[in-house]
């Protein structure tokens, strides 16, 4: 079984509903979830004119492989009503995979690790919760979190 690490959140509508529902089809996708941070209400990011978003991040057990992995959390997100209207909007879910594994790969459809987590403290604030010594960039999660900790990353 792999490891994998997921950032889960979304601004529209109840957003924890539609987390914990993705979590529940993520499951019956052979998907188990082992350990899943607390809710956060953060900032808007890249687009910041709009609502707060409320983010959660899990880590997860899977057979799945990294592609087939990102096309399950894609279902999931279209099956929960995302609709894609504008890079970086607002949205009632989305699934980013963070991390598989030890995995480093780049592609056209899945960066390993995800190419902007180190950046992000609405990632890496959950995470650092419930997987501190997670690498990302040969840096642990708790590190890279830590330079996000006087932002406005409120745990609910």
């Amino acid at each position: 079984m792999a490891k994998a690490a997921l950032s889960l959140g979304g601004n529209i509508g109840d957003v924890r509903v539609m987390i914990a529902s993705a979590l529940d089809l993520l499951e019956e996708a052979d998907v188990r979830v082992v350990a899943r941070s607390s809710n956060y209400r953060t900032r808007p990011w890249g687009k910041t004119d709009q609502p707060d978003f409320t983010n959660v991040s899990v880590v997860v057990e899977t057979k799945l492989l990294p592609s087939e992995l990102l096309a399950t959390c894609l279902e999931v997100e279209r099956r929960l009503g995302r609709v894609r209207h504008e890079r970086w909007g607002p949205r009632v879910i989305d699934i980013d995979l963070i991390t598989y594994d030890d995995v480093h790969m780049e592609t056209s459809e899945l960066t390993l690790p995800h190419r902007h987590a180190h950046e992000r403290g609405f990632v890496l604030i959950p995470l650092a919760e419930i997987a501190p010594d997670l690498l990302i960039g040969g840096r642990t999660v708790a590190e890279l979190a830590a330079r996000f900790a006087n932002d406005p990353i409120e745990k609910l």
